[in-house]
């Protein structure tokens, strides 16, 4: 009888876990509008402008998971500037804080995802409890038509 009871409780443990493994966070970047919308199972909900890779780095688009995700990451190649509450997701492309927060709403990076440092904490918060599923997508955003017209005379 003791077997059949450690074996039901067993089998227990192992038909909860994964339902405790599947929540996530659900996070959808959009880099025509420069937003991320984040959804987490759990409850919560966030919509952040954010800033993706420019014209010449362009942002990967695609389905994702976080591959490594730190506190503090220092971008070497990039002159040691900061990266808090770094979540890579693709090689060396990640979602993390930036402290140029004018240049958000628009394509400003390296090819990373940039949000507002509090974004960004809340972000690394959710992911770190709950794992994620990353999906970028949109159109690019339309070069700005009056950068093209500049030096054009009649």
């Amino acid at each position: 009888m003791r077997f059949v009871s450690r074996l039901a409780i067993a089998l227990g443990a192992l038909i909860a876990a994964p339902g405790a493994a599947c929540a996530l966070v659900h996070i959808d970047v959009d880099l025509g509008a420069q937003t991320m919308h984040v959804a987490a199972d759990s409850g919560e909900s966030f919509q952040w402008p954010i800033s993706s890779g420019d014209y010449s780095h362009l942002t990967p688009r695609g389905t994702f998971r976080p591959t490594m995700l730190f506190p503090m990451v220092y971008s070497y190649k990039y002159g040691n500037e900061p990266m808090p509450h770094s979540i890579f997701f693709h090689g060396q492309y990640a979602i993390h804080g930036t402290f140029s927060t004018d240049a958000l709403g628009r394509p400003a990076s390296h090819g990373c995802i940039r949000l507002a440092p509090s974004a960004a904490a809340t972000l690394y918060e959710l992911v770190s409890r709950e794992g994620a599923l990353i999906r970028i997508g949109g159109e690019e955003p339309p070069v700005n038509a009056g950068a093209l017209v500049v030096g054009l005379h009649r």
